[in-house]
């Protein structure tokens, strides 16, 4: 395994070696190219390498303004442009070292990143035996999505951090959707198909991959006890989708220099049963080290909570629900951030698929947070509902929520519920809708009561590994599983 991950290392090596400035003529970032979106009404960088000590002009054709940088003694260089709002003119970028280098079809518009695992990185023509609802769909549109453009970069594993990665955009069309993220390509196609304007996605993620693959070396020092050295990292990580480090060096690390306007994220499966109790401050700190490297404040930090699967306790296991409700508790420490549920993004013959196939609902519900937080649409419903509080009358507990938007559904046969009494023991419950006085303390309730549990004192919802409810707010978004004990 040490060869392999070695070969690995040696490959991510060369890449970067192929990044050094050549000496006849302006290289760029393979991020800047064709089919690029730059985000609108920013000071967006460009960047790319020379020969050390020349001096770069940077002409933007929908103002013909020009920029000058010089290179910098090993030939790095950078420079801001000033971009116009969004629109789906294509317009070209020309750099000239004296020798000049002109790429097209440069669209306007907003630009988000897709990091975290395997379900961001699922294309939408799905991986081998793991379809995605809606994929033929998409293709018949496809063509009518021009504005929506995706790079994905290459998931490299470096042991230092990479400067480049070899990718190119897209625009996606019939013949190229298919390889676009999936809950990537449902988000921009709501926000596309709301504002008109183009959507631009980098993807840059990693099946397996953990919270601390993508942490760097100072935060990994400083807040984990994961090996850092090549030997220890194979040692402990035999299967390399599970290593600390080296995939955000790798396959991250080359995007930091690019404007965006957010983070969408989609990871934890890998987590389910590691330190769950450390996973909301890990992930906070990786959310404060990617702003940080972006450079651009506090940006929105948009994910997703895992979906429903038999973890390796079993469909009735509890691991992945520690996991979910660390990820509810990081969307609240977290600055500027939101997180979507996916409690009915399965299907029940799903139990032991990792990649289900309902992504169009997660992107599309991510797309509600920004659309709500970011664009304007302040009247769309964007937040699932969550656990309030709960008071306990004789053997019935009474559950009230939050982000309601007024109203709850399913109406009957509500479904998720489990109660327990001081001996610990869940035992499925029975809930319905309680009605009664405005003023009652007990009104936007649901009742919660188990014939085997004569007096409750606590109530779960879709806490198991692999349960699904059917509890939505008025906005039919689900409910997030919750616990009301801290066994």
């Amino acid at each position: 395994m040490e060869t392999k991950f070695m070969r690995k290392v040696a490959s991510a090596m060369l890449c970067s070696l192929m990044c050094l400035p050549g000496q006849a003529k302006v290289r760029l970032s393979h991020l800047i190219g064709d089919h690029m979106v730059l985000q609108q009404q920013t000071d967006a960088r460009l960047w790319g390498w020379d020969s050390p000590n020349k001096t770069v002009s940077v002409t933007t054709s929908w103002d013909n303004a020009t920029y000058q940088a010089k290179t910098d003694k090993s030939g790095s260089w950078m420079v801001k442009v000033k971009t116009p709002k969004a629109g789906l003119t294509p317009y070209s970028i020309t750099f000239d070292d004296g020798d000049k280098t002109t790429i097209n079809d440069v669209l306007i518009g907003e630009v988000w990143v897709c990091g975290g695992q395997s379900n961001m990185e699922m294309p939408m023509n799905g991986f081998g035996n793991c379809p995605v609802d809606g994929y033929t769909e998409a293709v018949t549109e496809a063509n009518d999505n021009g504005g929506i453009h995706f790079v994905k970069v290459p998931s490299v594993m470096s042991m230092k951090p990479l400067n480049d990665a070899n990718c190119e955009w897209k625009a996606v069309d019939a013949s190229t959707v298919g390889d676009c993220s999936a809950v990537g390509y449902f988000f921009a196609n709501r926000v596309y198909k709301a504002l008109h304007i183009p959507v631009g996605l980098i993807l840059a993620n990693k099946g397996g991959s953990r919270v601390e693959s993508w942490l760097n070396e100072a935060n990994l020092k400083k807040h984990t006890d994961e090996p850092l050295d090549t030997a220890g990292i194979v040692k402990s990580f035999p299967k390399d989708f599970f290593r600390p480090l080296v995939w955000g060096n790798g396959t991250f690390n080359p995007i930091l220099n690019f404007t965006v306007k957010g983070i969408l994220y989609y990871q934890g499966c890998s987590n389910v049963g590691s330190h769950p109790e450390a996973y909301a401050e890990r992930l906070a700190i990786l959310v404060k080290q990617w702003r940080d490297s972006f450079a651009q404040g506090d940006i929105p930090f948009y994910f997703v909570q895992i979906a429903p699967f038999a973890y390796g306790d079993g469909k009735d296991g509890w691991s992945a629900g520690y996991l979910r409700e660390q990820q509810l508790k990081a969307s609240d420490m977290i600055p500027n951030a939101g997180i979507v549920c996916t409690n009915d993004c399965v299907y029940p013959f799903e139990f032991a698929q990792i990649h289900p196939r309902t992504k169009k609902p997660i992107g599309e519900r991510l797309a509600f947070l920004a659309l709500n937080h970011n664009y304007g649409f302040g009247n769309l419903p964007c937040e699932s509902m969550r656990y309030k509080s709960m008071t306990i009358q004789g053997d019935t507990c009474y559950v009230r929520f939050q982000n309601d938007y007024g109203g709850i559904s399913r109406f009957d046969d509500i479904e998720g519920f489990e109660v327990a009494g001081s001996d610990r023991v869940f035992h499925p419950a029975k809930a319905g809708h309680f009605w009664v006085d405005a003023k009652d303390p007990r009104n936007e309730t649901v009742f919660v009561t188990s014939p085997e549990v004569k007096h409750p004192v606590a109530v779960r919802y879709c806490f198991r590994n692999f349960q699904s409810g059917n509890l939505k707010n008025q906005a039919l978004l689900p409910l997030f599983p919750f616990r009301t004990d801290n066994w």
